[in-house]
């Protein structure tokens, strides 16, 4: 498959680029981020995904997470996909929460979204495809990660693949978007309107269903501003219900914004590579 060079920096020792693609999955270009640490140099290294929230593309968390220093030193790669697909012809809303760069991480079924809005077979099939081939990357050991809308991308493809996802963490995730304004909009939007439709793409209803083999780690703000569309306290009941290994940080003070991402960033990576670099 072609793989065109965007950009490439140098950084903490290993590389930063960026990249264009053909997608099977949207057919469009898609544009995704991918850091390699120094390790890479040697041979295969665990890799974590990162899927960025709304509004959002490959760039927010690539500039503004601080995550490069963090994975050179624990010797993992990072990719960074955008949100959705874009580009003449892709269907949009004027809205920021749906449509372009609001993909919400399901392949969509209803009109105008299906021909292109297929973001879970882009981020599960499509671009795993791409960098498996092009890159040093173990494929034995992933980890996902994400914020915001990534954090529920995250934790409903971790708990549906758990056999690819070795192990699983969000910032401030959509946790229960079937019973949030996050969530009944965009699902019905993508995927019509019959709740039933949606449960597979809750992390809540998910979580009660069937839960994750491996232990969570999710990190989420008390001033964050979107809190009640967020509703962690339906994810935090739902893995208490179910006994699920997990550790759920509320961080006092800290918002929605990157700079809480970046607080705790390295604190994830860290919980990453100690389970990937087990495999």
């Amino acid at each position: 498959m072609s793989l065109e060079t965007l950009s490439q920096n140098r950084s903490f020792g290993g590389m930063q680029g960026v990249y264009r693609h053909a997608s099977d999955a949207t057919g469009t270009d898609m544009t995704f981020a991918l850091y390699l640490p120094p390790a890479a140099e040697k041979g295969p290294v665990p890799v974590l995904w990162y899927l960025s929230g709304l509004t959002c593309t490959h760039e927010n968390a690539m500039t503004k997470s601080g995550a490069q220093e963090h994975a050179a030193r624990e010797g993992i790669a990072l990719i960074f996909p955008d949100t959705s697909p874009r580009g003449e012809g892709v269907a949009d809303d004027p809205a920021y929460d749906l449509g372009q760069g609001a993909g919400f991480y399901v392949d969509a079924t209803e009109s105008p979204w299906a021909p292109h809005f297929r973001m879970w077979d882009y981020i599960t099939r499509d671009l795993p495809g791409v960098v498996f081939d092009a890159f040093p990357l173990n494929r034995d050991a992933q980890g996902i990660t994400g914020h915001s809308m990534g954090g529920h991308g995250a934790l409903t493809i971790a708990m549906t693949i758990p056999e690819t996802y070795r192990s699983l963490s969000a910032f401030a995730p959509i946790a229960n978007p079937s019973e949030s304004d996050w969530g009944r909009k965009q699902l019905g939007a993508y995927l019509g309107s019959d709740p039933e439709k949606w449960a597979p793409h809750d992390a809540t209803l998910l979580m009660r269903d069937r839960g994750y083999p491996g232990e969570v780690l999710i990190d989420q703000g008390t001033s964050d501003q979107f809190l009640d569309l967020l509703r962690p306290e339906a994810l935090s009941a739902a893995m208490a219900a179910r006994r699920q290994p997990s550790v759920m940080r509320m961080q006092p003070g800290y918002d929605h914004s990157y700079f809480f991402i970046q607080t705790f960033m390295g604190d994830h990576i860290r919980w990453h590579a100690e389970r990937l670099h087990q495999v």
